[in-house]
């Protein structure tokens, strides 16, 4: 059976989002550019971003447009990917207690070198308030850091095997053009100052070599993430 012209379009914007050239948290082209491009009804692309928006490619948001979510790994990989409110609460979940350890074990058997990565990848992190796709790069980087200063390479591979979708960016944040000056981008003051000041704490635990610190900064941070998804997301 030949494909529909809406699952034709779907197919096409998917490959786009996979590939990269629509970058998570990128906003897409607007549907009457679509439907130009590809020669098809506005109605056509309304219906391949309800599609994309179900498969967790895509999230739009009423008056400000669509914007790419992070992507499944790769064809090849079995991880689930984080496509619902409940999934993205399970992978915190599990992040609590893959990346509670890392930090702990991290504070004992990080070298110099490690510190100064981190310090690096914070001060990136720390320069990108209002651009959460790039943000969702270095936070991803930063936590991966972490995991590496763990030296424990099954701790490594679990944060590798998840990649960037393991952020559980809130989906508010991808409306960052329609508030550039908001502290996270997403209209809320402060938001990003908070989530950069969680990553500083991790740092500043692992630099003292406590453990205990660096698991309870770890733990602290994740219930933050925690409870900004459920607040942004409309959740309990």
């Amino acid at each position: 059976m030949p494909p529909t012209l809406s699952g034709a379009l779907v197919a096409a914007l998917r490959a786009r989002i996979v590939d990269g050239d629509i970058a998570p948290g990128e906003k897409l082209p607007s549907e009457t550019a679509l439907a130009v491009e590809h020669q098809v009804s506005r109605t056509v692309v309304r219906e391949a971003i309800a599609r994309l928006n179900l498969e967790g490619l895509v999230h739009t948001r009423r008056g400000s447009g669509s914007y790419a979510l992070a992507p499944p790994a790769g064809d090849g990989d079995d991880v689930p990917v984080a496509r619902s409110l409940e999934d993205r609460l399970g992978l915190i979940d599990f992040r609590l207690g893959v990346e509670t350890q890392a930090a702990a074990l991290a504070a004992e058997r990080r070298s110099d070198a490690h510190l100064d990565a981190l310090a690096a990848r914070l001060r990136d992190l720390d320069g990108t308030p209002g651009h959460p796709a790039t943000a969702m790069q270095h936070d991803f980087a930063f936590h991966r850091l972490v995991a590496e200063a763990a030296q424990n390479r099954y701790l490594l591979d679990a944060l590798d095997r998840l990649g960037p979708q393991m952020i559980a960016m809130p989906r508010g944040r991808l409306g960052s053009s329609a508030a550039p000056s908001a502290g996270t981008g997403d209209g809320t003051p402060g938001r990003f100052a908070t989530v950069t000041q969680e990553h500083r704490a991790i740092l500043d635990a692992l630099t003292a070599r406590d453990p205990l610190a660096a698991a309870a900064a770890m733990r602290v941070h994740l219930a933050g993430s925690r409870r900004r998804l459920l607040a942004e997301s409309g959740g309990r």
